[in-house]
């Protein structure tokens, strides 16, 4: 069954009001691998439904993965008995109406075709790179999805999608490195080359010391980036945040906020990146400028807070349960430089710090745009233009504006870097970004060494 088929046979139970039906099924596996050897394979696959019901200026929301008559049926009784208990909201929006999709690439057959046996193949093709005492740890993923949406008003959306991951963690006593690749393509990784690069990056992390805490110039690769992005993203460039005056961006548009070298965007649709052509509400996905040239524009929309604000949804909604949190990008993507490589951003630091990798990320000033968390798997000393000697893991607290504020350098080449969690629905997405150099890094703190 189509996931669309199972969304308009989910939307014929609703007996009243408006309503729309957001339809999933996936079919994916995962090959894990711990010391170098293959331990856990997992098969999964999946329907799941999620109804929103709504009547006058009330609304109920109700998901099963129970996909017969009956578990459908529960599901729309379900959903109005929220309803028929809900307050009413002065702010709700009807079901969208049916819209012009545009098309978008992001499916793969001979990434949907690969089964269970070529995920271990690939997965055992990482770990045949590992030498000496240090053991590779991650894992090989790929599946193929279909979202479709139905709705009281008419709207019908629907699309396949593949993607796939592989991920390593090189580590062994006082060294430990990282690498991970993403693709709608699984043929566009090659898992020996990423367990390489983490492997490499481990034997440079032996024998860590301890700087002085300070602001530090620096160069983040794309997985440092990457993550800073995701989190500041959350509430700046999310259109709730910014009406609630949340958002650094509140109070800012067409202000030079950033370095002129500074462009961002949400692109959905960039085939460089995991590609969909709607949101979670059926709205089209599109590019949207965020920051261009330094300058800020806006963040992104989705049909409620559109609403509030006079304007158009950018196709950045959130799953019905879900949408308390706003709008939230999910395909950043962030112009490159013209540096061809991190040796280059080296250079053009002098003396600083050299970050891979980052973890336990959190807000700490919503406003302002202010993070804190912990490097990881690969930090070092920058002297003279050189990356040198390897540094213990590193608390940090940053203020986005500032990091960004002035950059010497970006990487001519970007990277795509996966924020799928794997741990509910599989719904792939993640920001295309090059390496950067800044002047701008706040290091206050130690923690352990290099590894796990």
């Amino acid at each position: 069954m189509t996931a669309l088929v199972l969304a308009e046979r989910a939307l014929s139970f609703v007996t009243e009001g408006e309503a729309e039906v957001y339809a999933g099924t996936e079919s994916w596996g995962f090959a894990r691998y711990a010391g170098s050897e293959i331990h856990q394979p997992t098969l999964v696959d999946n329907a799941g439904v999620q109804l929103r019901v709504i009547s006058g200026r009330r609304s109920g929301v109700a998901t099963t993965n129970r996909t017969d008559d009956e578990g459908l049926a529960e599901l729309a009784r379900r959903a109005a008995d929220v309803v028929a208990n809900a307050s009413d909201d002065p702010e709700l929006v009807p079901p969208a109406p049916p819209v012009e999709l545009p098309d978008a690439e992001g499916y793969d057959e001979e990434t949907a075709a690969l089964e269970a046996d070529g995920q271990a193949r690939l997965a055992a093709a990482a770990c045949a790179e590992a030498a000496g005492d240090l053991k590779l740890y991650g894992y090989f993923t790929s599946g193929v999805c279909e979202a479709a949406i139905a709705s009281t008003a008419g709207l019908r959306a629907s699309q396949r999608t593949t993607d796939a991951t592989c991920l390593a963690l090189a580590a062994g006593e006082g060294a430990s490195g990282y690498a991970i690749r993403t693709a709608w393509r699984a043929g566009e990784i090659d898992p020996a080359d990423v367990a390489r690069e983490a492997l490499a990056k481990a034997e440079r992390t032996r024998g860590a010391v301890e700087p002085e805490p300070g602001r530090y110039r620096a160069v983040l690769e794309p997985y440092a980036l990457a993550d800073l992005l995701h989190w500041f993203a959350f509430d700046t460039l999310n259109a709730l945040g910014f009406l609630e005056e949340r958002s650094f961006f509140s109070g800012r548009i067409g202000e030079e906020a950033f370095d002129p070298k500074l462009t961002i965007v949400d692109d959905g649709l960039d085939a460089r990146g995991l590609p969909h052509s709607f949101d979670f509400e059926g709205a089209p996905k599109q590019r949207t400028p965020l920051v261009e040239e330094g300058v800020i524009r806006g963040p992104v929309w989705d049909r409620a807070t559109a609403a509030r604000a006079g304007r158009e949804s950018t196709g950045n909604a959130l799953p019905a349960g879900s949408r308390a949190y706003g709008a939230v990008p999910t395909n950043l993507v962030l112009s490159p430089g013209q540096a061809e490589s991190t040796d280059e951003l080296a250079e053009l630091v002098g003396d600083g710090i050299y970050v891979t990798r980052l973890h336990y990320l959190s807000v700490v000033s919503q406003r302002e745009g202010v993070i804190t968390g912990m490097t990881r798997d690969g930090t070092f000393r920058i002297r003279d233009g050189k990356i040198a000697e390897p540094l213990v893991n590193l608390r940090f607290t940053v203020a986005m504006p500032d990091v960004l504020a002035e950059l010497p350098g970006l990487t001519r080449e970007t990277r795509l870097v996966s924020h799928s969690d794997f741990y509910d629905d599989r719904w792939a997405h993640g920001n295309r970004v090059p390496a950067i150099a800044t002047t701008s890094f706040n290091i206050t703190g130690a923690g352990s060494g290099p590894g796990l």
